[in-house]
């Protein structure tokens, strides 16, 4: 059980809807930690890397507990480089509710709560973090679990095409394939998966699609 006086650092804490993987569209609640040990050349929440404020772990179940709150997406930066991550995560599935995470996949997943979805993110060639890959939590995912590609271009398509039917992933869990944000068309990215008839979900940032680049949720 968490202290507490357990605390984390929180870059944002929003309402607002989900705009990814298979909640998109869900109201959601948005705990986003400060840090990330990686430095994708596409990331757009860098400006979680630093700052942020220390709020303790009561503190973050009470804005949980607004009861237009049923699904909460804890993501970063890298939440889990904070080790009290792991506590926040129990604590929210305790108060019954709909709990997603969203990692890199550079940190290992397995001490993170099974009632908890996570959201794991292949880092492809076209990131600069493939390297980081820690491929030994593919074999921790489950069907509540999903994994996601984003892809820069054609290269990084067919570099996640060969690591899906490697590691048999769609027999795991979903499978997301999401174009990099005014790198790749979406809809070239759909052409070459119904080419390849791949048992992939094409997906799109649902909230650039509504409110632009500005606002990240």
């Amino acid at each position: 059980m968490a202290s507490p006086n357990t605390r984390l650092r929180v870059s944002e804490l929003f309402f607002s809807l989900q705009g990814e993987a298979s909640r998109v569209g869900l109201p959601t609640l948005f705990i986003r930690l400060t840090g990330c040990p990686l430095r994708c050349g596409y990331c757009d929440t860098a400006h979680a890397f630093q700052g942020g404020e220390w709020m303790g772990l009561d503190d973050l179940l009470a804005r949980a507990a607004d009861p237009r709150v049923r699904h909460v997406c804890v993501t970063g930066g890298e939440p889990l480089a904070q080790k009290p991550c792991l506590a926040l995560l129990a604590a929210l599935c305790d108060r019954g509710l709909d709990v997603s995470l969203e990692t890199s996949g550079a940190v290992d997943i397995g001490a993170v709560d099974g009632r908890v979805a996570r959201i794991l993110d292949v880092k492809t060639p076209g990131s600069g973090e493939v390297e980081r890959n820690l491929w030994s939590n593919l074999e921790a995912l489950t069907p509540r679990d999903e994994v996601k590609f984003v892809l820069c271009d054609e290269g990084d398509y067919l570099w996640a095409r060969e690591v899906l039917a490697r590691h048999d992933l769609a027999r795991r869990c979903p499978v997301l394939f999401s174009p990099v944000w005014n790198s790749l068309a979406a809809a070239q990215l759909a052409e070459w998966v119904l080419r390849d008839g791949l048992p992939v979900r094409v997906q799109v940032q649902l909230h650039k699609l509504l409110w632009g680049e500005e606002r990240e949720r």
